[in-house]
């Protein structure tokens, strides 16, 4: 199942906007990895997927490496893109793609808080307000139990 919410045509992205990059790293458990930020002040204490932005030159998946490397010190397996939405600064946008650890045990190093959240506890964090229909959407394919594994 993919997403993709506030996005008409494809919205161009040059100094007025960004690409975001994250990653829904799901366990064995098919349990989902979130962080709590801590910056800036207005967003602080709520939780997210990991990831940042693609710096001009670098490819999608390499900065999503980067960011996983820099924000969890691990290796990531990406999988499929599950969604993109448009975040609230003018033409910026996100897109969310299903992954797994694949190397080392996820620290917070950018963040004060990770969980791994089953299904069952997707509301039990306030989620940055952008990534509510990305949410949303994971939570029913979490929760579809012959659909296989979630990750790659």
């Amino acid at each position: 199942m993919g997403i993709t919410v506030g996005m008409g045509s494809e919205a161009a992205v040059g100094e007025e906007g960004r690409l975001v990059v994250a990653v829904a790293l799901i366990d064995r458990d098919r349990r989902v990895l979130t962080a709590r930020r801590v910056s800036p002040p207005a967003l602080a204490g709520m939780w997210e997927f990991p990831g940042g932005k693609v710096e001009p030159g670098e490819d999608e998946l390499t900065a999503l490496r980067r960011e996983c490397r820099e924000e969890l010190d691990v290796e990531i397996e990406v999988g499929r893109l599950f969604g993109e939405i448009a975040l609230p600064r003018p033409g910026w946008r996100m897109r969310l793609w299903l992954g797994r650890v694949a190397a080392g045990e996820p620290v917070a190093a950018e963040h004060d808080a990770l969980r791994w959240l089953g299904v069952g506890e997707l509301d039990d964090v306030p989620w940055l307000p952008a990534d509510t229909p990305l949410v949303d959407a994971l939570r029913v394919e979490l929760a579809e139990p012959t659909a296989g594994p979630v990750g790659p």
